[in-house]
C-alpha cells in the first residue's frame, strides 16, 4: 500500500474511476446486446441513437478504443439495415 498522502488519494480516485468505467461499459454492452436481439426495424431504430451515444461517450473517455467504437456502430448499423429489408 502507498505511504504518501497524495498516492493514497490517487489510489482512491482510480478505484472510483474504475468502478464507474466498469458500470458504464457493462451498461453499454447490455444495451448493444438488447439492440441486437430486437427483431423489428422500428424498435431497433428507436434505440439505436441512444446506444450509439453511449458507445461514443465510452470512446471519448477512453474506456474503449475509438476503433472499437467505430466497429460496434458499423455492425449495429448493418444489423438495423438488414432488419429493414
Amino acid at each position: 500500500m502507498a505511504n504518501h498522502k497524495a498516492t493514497k488519494k490517487d489510489v482512491r480516485q482510480s478505484a472510483k474511476r474504475r468502478e464507474r468505467n466498469r458500470y458504464q461499459g457493462k451498461t453499454t454492452r447490455n444495451a448493444v446486446r438488447d439492440l441486437r436481439a430486437l427483431t423489428t426495424a422500428d424498435d431497433a431504430q428507436a434505440s439505436f441513437s441512444a446506444v450509439v451515444s453511449q458507445i461514443d461517450k465510452l470512446a471519448k473517455k477512453g474506456v474503449i478504443h475509438k476503433n472499437k467504437a467505430s466497429n460496434l456502430k458499423s455492425s449495429l448499423t448493418k444489423k438495423i439495415k438488414s432488419l429493414a429489408k
